[in-house]
């Protein structure tokens, strides 16, 4: 025949009596329990605390009293000493605000003179920094300007607006645009490039005339920089820049050498054709990835006309 104990008891965390069935119970709930169990945890990473920063202050005071009655100090001493980095201690002594000595590769800071940095200074004058307000936006676009200029619809300038966080105002229930905004964004995308291109390519009509997959070819005009333009959703390539960029045209603009025919042609390194390419201003183009330098210029420098 079995009987249970019981046993009056206080808890330890709450302070109420309670009937325990053993010796060993302390609480007189699950919820007490896990407090007093949280309480101890925090009491244990406090004590932990305290510890580590009891350590890290011995190590500052272990530091301090053996650089305390030092003349001399090197720049981690003295950066220590004023609680700054090195880097700052090294500004110091290159503006002249703190004199130092050089020796064997070593540099020593003299106390003394860390004490008259502070001496002769003008007084400090707290300066607020003036609180910067919403900038006021003047220049501004209307819908039908945006649609016009750069030929996109007005659900689409909105998403690109609300993508972009462009700034817009209401005028007597009209939208405007922050045409500084704006303009980046397009500036960006390359319109000012695309202004005067007159031919373009669809993206169907590259896959046609080139058999490439739209992946590849997104990957070839961000490689090239092909200049782009939206017409609505769709986007279009310049004609002409992807027709250079895959070798199936030349520029008829002038005639340029490769780099590496003007290499061969006169003999020389890559580094030294650039040096004279920029010393002497020559012309030069950047069709997609390659470099092409101005023949006719080229040639005049090399083979002067000589007249008598």
């Amino acid at each position: 025949m079995s009987s249970k104990m019981e046993i009056s008891k206080i808890c330890e965390c709450c302070g109420r009596a309670f009937i325990a069935q053993k010796t060993t119970t302390r609480y007189c709930s699950h919820k007490c329990n896990s407090r007093a169990y949280k309480q101890s945890k925090r009491e244990f990473k406090m004590v932990a605390i305290n510890y580590s920063t009891m350590q890290e202050i011995e190590k500052i005071s272990d530091k301090y009293d053996k650089i305390k009655d030092k003349e001399y100090l090197s720049v981690s001493e003295t950066a220590f000493l004023l609680g700054i980095e090195r880097t700052t201690v090294y500004r110091y002594l290159h503006r002249g605000n703190l004199k130092a000595v050089q020796m064997d590769g070593k540099t020593f800071i003299r106390k003394a003179d860390i004490d008259n940095m502070f001496d002769n200074v003008e007084e400090y004058e707290y300066r607020a920094k003036p609180a910067k307000g919403p900038k006021s936006l003047t220049e501004l676009y209307t819908v039908a300007e945006i649609k016009e200029k750069f030929n996109i619809k007005e659900s689409w300038l909105y998403k690109i607006a609300r993508e972009n966080n462009i700034p817009k105002t209401l005028i007597r229930g009209k939208s405007y645009f922050s045409k500084e905004h704006i303009d980046k964004y397009f500036e960006k995308k390359g319109f000012n490039e695309s202004q005067d291109i007159k031919e373009w390519y669809s993206v169907e009509d590259i896959q046609e005339k080139y058999h490439l997959s739209t992946a590849a070819i997104y990957s070839f005009v961000s490689e090239q920089n092909i200049p782009r333009k939206k017409d609505g959703r769709k986007v279009q390539y310049s004609k002409k820049d992807f027709d250079l960029a895959k070798g199936y045209e030349q520029s008829q603009e002038a005639e340029y050498y490769t780099t590496e025919e003007a290499m061969q042609k006169y003999n020389l390194t890559r580094d030294a054709l650039y040096h004279y390419v920029k010393y002497h201003n020559i012309p030069k183009i950047k069709e997609g990835r390659y470099v092409k330098i101005s023949k006719p210029d080229l040639d005049k420098l090399f083979n002067p006309q000589i007249t008598l």
